[in-house]
């Protein structure tokens, strides 16, 4: 059985950056323990990168959400230190989930997903890869991800529940 972990959008930005939050600050070094146990065990590492430009506040999204962030090249759109050396494989993104990372996962048996922001990204990518591969066994590590707020990353934990994708609550990581 072949098992993929899907680490998403563990950027600066989104950490300490323009929009980072406590939260995400916290899941930092549980995320490095799940990177660190999937090397150990062979298991692939996917990274994400949200990745926009200089004209995003032009785009939809930067119309809706008014804060650069995530902009190719800068400093906030590279992967937290933390976390660069395990970022080998590395898909960019412009939105919220990639169409790119159902082909990258077709080969693998599992999935899991951790990262940021629950409520947008990891569900977004969730969503995406189920309705792709609605047998799979796809997961997400809920102490390896963090939302926008407490609430609203409770709430995308419970509608990924109810879209039958497996939400784990480890006591500790891995």
């Amino acid at each position: 059985m072949r098992k993929v972990l899907i680490i998403i959008d563990m950027q600066n930005d989104f950490v300490d950056g323009s929009l980072g939050t406590n939260e995400a600050k916290c899941i930092v070094p549980a995320v490095v323990k799940k990177a660190e146990f999937a090397i150990k065990n062979n298991i692939d590492i996917i990274f994400t990168k949200d990745t926009h430009y200089s004209d995003y506040l032009n785009t939809s999204e930067g119309k809706n959400l008014p804060v650069e962030h995530c902009i190719k090249g800068s400093s906030g759109w590279e992967i937290v230190p933390d976390l660069k050396k395990y970022a080998l494989k590395v898909i960019e993104k412009n939105t919220f989930g990639s169409v790119d990372l159902p082909n990258e996962v077709k080969c693998y048996d599992e999935i899991e997903l951790v990262g940021l922001c629950t409520d947008i990204c990891v569900i977004s990518n969730a969503l995406i890869l189920k309705a792709h591969y609605p047998e799979k066994n796809i997961s997400v590590d809920a102490s390896c991800c963090a939302g926008v707020t407490p609430q609203s990353h409770e709430n995308a934990l419970e509608a990924m529940k109810m879209c039958q994708i497996k939400v784990t609550y480890p006591a500790h990581n891995p």
